[in-house]
C-alpha cells in the first residue's frame, strides 16, 4: 500500500494544471466561474450523481466515446444559465489555437470543455445576474499554475452550505512513488460540512481547529437548524499525475464521491447535481497489467491507492471550502459564528 504525504496543497500541485477565477459580488451580484486549464494529453472521466445535475459535454467523457482528452473544465454558478460560461472558455482557447483539430489550418480547432454548474440564482439580489461567456473567458485568461485561494472565490462566490457561506476548496497529497493527487471542490450543499454535536467539520481539513465554545456552538446550530435546504450541488475535480485510461478516470471521479459523502451529510439527493470530473495528466506510468496475476495485482494496488487518495483529497477540499470561507453577503461564515475554533488556546465543553 502506498503511504501518502499530506501537503495541504492545491489542484495546481499537479504540474501543468492552471486554475483561474472570475467573480462579481455586490450591486445585485454574487456569483462566479472557475476554470481549470489542463496540459495537452490530459485524459478525463466524470461521475454525475443526484437527481438534478447541470452539465455540458459529459457524454464526451463516456468510455465508449471516441475522444479521450480534454482542454479545460469549467465550474460555474448560474444554474443552467451559467453553462454559457463554457462558451467563453472555448473562445479564449480557440484564440490560443488550443483544441481538437478539425480542419487543414492550425486555427481550425474545437476546444473540448466539459462543464458543471451550481445553483446560486438570485443570491446577490438580482435573479438575472449570472455568469455568461465573459465570465468563462476572464477566468480562463486568469488561469495560472499557482495555488488557488480557498473560500468564496470563483464558482464558490455564491455558494451556500446548510445556511453557511459555502465556497471553493482545494487539497493535495503525494504518494510515496512520487505520484501527485489533488482535488478542487465547490461546495453548495443542502447537507452540512459541520457536525452539530461538536461544532467541528465531519472530516478534518487542513486547518487546526479546536472544539468551539458552547456559546459558539449554540450560534452555529441556530443557523444550521434554521437553514432552508436550497437547490444545491457540490461539483469539482480530482486530478493526478498518473497515467490512467478514460475508464479509470471515470472510476477516479466515482470514488471521489465517497470523499464528498464523508465531508458533506447528506449528499446525492433528488435535488442535488453533484458532479466530479477525474483528470489524469499521464506523467507517471503505472505498471502494465500484463498476463500474470502478480503483474495485474501490482497495477491494481497502485490504481487503488490513487483512487483512495482522490477520495481523501476531495473530502479535505470540501471542508476547506467552508472553513476557510469569508462571508460575502447573505450567509454567515463558519469562522464568524465559531471564532473559538480558530483560537488554539481556547477550547469548549
Amino acid at each position: 500500500m502506498l503511504l501518502p504525504t499530506w501537503d495541504g496543497g492545491c489542484l495546481t500541485d499537479v504540474p501543468g494544471i492552471a486554475v483561474g477565477h472570475h467573480q462579481r459580488n455586490g450591486r445585485g451580484w454574487r456569483t462566479g466561474t472557475t476554470v481549470i486549464v489542463v496540459p495537452a494529453g490530459t485524459v478525463a472521466g466524470v461521475d454525475v450523481r443526484g437527481g438534478g445535475p447541470g452539465t455540458r459535454e459529459t457524454d464526451l467523457l463516456d468510455p465508449h466515446a471516441t475522444i479521450d482528452t480534454i482542454h479545460a473544465v469549467c465550474l460555474t454558478g448560474g444554474s443552467a444559465y451559467g453553462l454559457a460560461a463554457a462558451d467563453g472558455v472555448m473562445r479564449e482557447l480557440e484564440r490560443r489555437g488550443v483544441g481538437f483539430p478539425v480542419g487543414p489550418e492550425a486555427g481550425h480547432v474545437v476546444p473540448l470543455v466539459p462543464a458543471a454548474v451550481i445553483f446560486d440564482l438570485g443570491r446577490g439580489g438580482g435573479f438575472g445576474n449570472r455568469p455568461d461567456e465573459s465570465f468563462g473567458e476572464r477566468a480562463c485568461r486568469a488561469a495560472r499554475p499557482r495555488p488557488s485561494a480557498n473560500g468564496a472565490v470563483g464558482a464558490g462566490t455564491g455558494a451556500r452550505a446548510r445556511g453557511l457561506q459555502g465556497g471553493l476548496g482545494t487539497a493535495s497529497m503525494t504518494l510515496d512513488d512520487g505520484s501527485v493527487v489533488a482535488a478542487l471542490a465547490v461546495v453548495n450543499a443542502a447537507g452540512s460540512v459541520i457536525d452539530p454535536s461538536s461544532g467541528l467539520p465531519w472530516m478534518p481539513g487542513d486547518d487546526r481547529l479546536r472544539r468551539p465554545t458552547s456559546s459558539d456552538r449554540a450560534a452555529l446550530n441556530a443557523v444550521l437548524d434554521a437553514a432552508v435546504p436550497p437547490l444545491n450541488t457540490t461539483i469539482g475535480v480530482v486530478a493526478t499525475t498518473a497515467r490512467l485510461t478514460k475508464a479509470e478516470c471515470g472510476k477516479f471521479a466515482a470514488v471521489a464521491h465517497d470523499g464528498l459523502a464523508r465531508a458533506v451529510r447528506p449528499v446525492h439527493s433528488l435535488f442535488d447535481g453533484d458532479t466530479i470530473f477525474g483528470l489524469a495528466t499521464g506523467r507517471d506510468l503505472l505498471p502494465e497489467a500484463g498476463d500474470t496475476a502478480d503483474e495485474r495485482r501490482r497495477r491494481t494496488v497502485r490504481l487503488n491507492s490513487i483512487l483512495a487518495a482522490g477520495a481523501d483529497c476531495f473530502a479535505r477540499a470540501c471542508t476547506n471550502a467552508v472553513v476557510r470561507a469569508t462571508a460575502v453577503g447573505g450567509d454567515p461564515a463558519y469562522r464568524d459564528l465559531s471564532p473559538s475554533a480558530f483560537h488554539h488556546g481556547v477550547g469548549g465543553r
